[in-house]
């Protein structure tokens, strides 16, 4: 498609979201960067726990809270008998400055839906609070934990959206640094893959993306890096080795400053050797698979699909 589709004269009015959409896009994003105070974080994660218990279709699902070692965590499960063999480890998004179990429950409750799996989702720590390794550290340890449950690796699919996609591909090269085998496939929703923003979607989008804008981006970065290198694979996974990496399922609207971030890891996972595919889903928007929308329901069947060709 053109460029110039991405191309639109400062002071356009953004796309226009129904009342429901407004809800959601306020349930994913923290908000503007002078928003990031402590008493304004602490309104959004509130507001997220709340509106994702509203939202999240539970229609013959069960939802059991659990506590890893001091981390919350919650599974997700059809109340019908179904086989338990695999188990997806769900990384939420957020910044890494938002989210909770509420938050997961959206997008949990539809990879339940489409793949029959338990659904496996955790509360990491966030930043400010806890900067970076701790969401790491802490989705390294709730991995321990589906070991210890008996789960083989190859047995688990890793998903996430956003940071929540960040997250997931950083245990992976954490996980493949320790020598440690890697899960069966990664599913991954507007992943965001490189925190130095290099990426030419961020200059190309930032007047067409409803939900991102470039000085959030920018405002989480430094409140979960900090100071630290940003090409570090485990912040910036792009920037990794792909060697031997998983199965993997990228979707990235077309409208989002982050779309760079999906077409480049794809590019450098099928040099690396790796079995990957990014599905780009026209006049979408940054995780819109957890709104109400036909093209959400068919990406979370092409998830499914994916996996049943794949594992």
């Amino acid at each position: 498609m053109s460029k110039d589709r991405y191309r639109r004269k400062r002071g356009t009015p953004e796309p226009k979201l129904d009342p429901a959409m407004r809800v959601l896009k306020a349930l994913h994003s923290a908000g503007t960067p002078e928003e990031l105070t402590a008493d304004e974080l602490e309104k959004q994660r509130r507001n997220q726990e709340v509106l994702g218990n509203l939202v999240a279709p539970m229609n013959g699902m069960e939802w059991e809270c659990t506590d890893i070692d001091g981390i919350s965590a919650a599974w997700m499960r059809l109340s019908r008998p179904h086989k338990k063999k695999r188990a997806v480890l769900y990384c939420h998004g957020g910044g890494y400055t938002s989210g909770n179990l509420g938050y997961s429950k959206v997008l949990a409750s539809k990879l339940t839906q489409r793949t029959g799996f338990d659904v496996l989702a955790f509360e990491y720590r966030l930043a400010p609070e806890f900067p970076y390794p701790a969401a790491l550290d802490d989705a390294e340890k709730v991995w321990d934990y589906l070991m210890h449950l008996g789960y083989g690796a190859r047995d688990i699919v890793v998903a996430g959206d956003s940071a929540g996609g960040n997250l997931a591909l950083a245990l992976c090269h954490k996980l493949k640094a320790e020598g440690r085998m890697l899960p069966g496939a990664l599913l991954l929703m507007s992943p965001w893959t490189d925190m130095t923003a290099s990426g030419v979607s961020y200059e190309q989008r930032r007047d067409f993306d409803p939900m991102l804008t470039v000085e959030y981006i920018q405002a989480v970065r430094k409140a979960y890096a900090g100071d630290c290198d940003l090409k570090s694979p485990l912040l910036s996974p792009l920037f990794g080795d792909f060697e031997d990496f998983p199965p993997t399922l990228i979707q990235v609207g077309s409208h989002e400053i982050l779309y760079s971030d999906s077409e480049q890891l794809r590019d450098r996972m099928v040099e690396a050797g790796v079995t990957c595919r990014l599905e780009v889903w026209d006049d979408m928007w940054h995780v819109f698979q957890m709104f109400p929308l036909k093209k959400s329901s068919y990406a979370m069947d092409s998830m499914a699909h994916f996996l049943l060709e794949e594992l």
